[in-house]
């Protein structure tokens, strides 16, 4: 973020699924590194305890609820956060859940419409609502969380997956669409986000190829940066595998 251009010194970024674990850790990163943030989710009062846990002014975080599987949501959340900062800067979407351990055969349509909702609706209400400022101001960064089992599908895994490929052909038509406006969309793919850093505390075969938030922070504070304008469509391993 240091390397961001005069007049992107303080941008703003809008993260979805704000109180999260994860979304926990990329609000004080991105807090740490200067930006005005638009803390977006379904609880209030969890968002607000977040904003004023960042140690940083009140005038440099916005909560906004919304619920953004909602197509309407989409747009009152883009449209408080224009409001106070006149734009977006940053896209930052990691909303989205985990269902599986059902064969095919089985499944229960339902589970696979929680799915897409999560990982596909999301992603599309919220990037239709933000991405046409990004591009008519020459500037924007896209970022999302996906998995590996996106593409390698894994038996019983299939609802998941079904909600993680949709939501990756979403971003990656995207980024086609938008190369060369100034505007970039990316993936980071993790396997398991190792929230509790057992990884660290209790290592151990099955987690070491877990990512921590911090790391996928970081990796999400790089891809927002001017120093990655020529990175667009890509799908950004974090799990030690290549």
């Amino acid at each position: 973020m240091s390397q961001r251009p005069p007049e992107f010194e303080s941008p703003v970024v809008l993260l979805t699924g704000a109180t999260g674990s994860l979304g926990r850790v990329v609000a004080q990163r991105f807090a740490r590194d200067g930006a005005r943030l638009a803390l977006v989710g379904r609880d209030e009062q969890k968002l607000d305890e977040l904003g004023g846990g960042l140690g940083i002014d009140g005038d440099r975080w916005l909560s906004v609820v919304g619920e953004l599987t909602d197509v309407e949501a989409g747009r009152k959340v883009a449209a408080a956060v224009t409001d106070k900062w006149r734009r977006v800067d940053v896209l930052v979407h990691v909303i989205g859940g985990w269902a599986g351990g059902t064969p095919v055969v089985d499944i229960a349509e339902a589970e696979i419409r929680d799915m897409l909702d999560q990982h596909l609706w999301t992603t599309l209400h919220i990037v239709r609502a933000v991405v046409p400022g990004m591009v008519e101001r020459g500037f924007g960064r896209v970022l999302a969380v996906s998995s590996p089992y996106a593409t390698d599908v894994r038996g019983k895994g299939s609802s998941y997956a079904i909600g993680k490929a949709s939501q990756e052909a979403l971003l990656k038509s995207l980024a086609k669409e938008v190369a060369g406006s100034g505007v970039t969309a990316n993936l980071v793919l993790v396997r398991t986000i190792d929230s509790k850093h057992q990884r660290d505390t209790a290592p151990d075969p099955k987690n070491a190829n877990w990512t921590t938030p911090e790391e996928i922070a970081d990796a999400f504070a790089f891809l927002a940066s001017p120093a990655a304008a020529v990175i667009n469509g890509a799908r950004i391993p974090l799990d030690g595998h290549g």
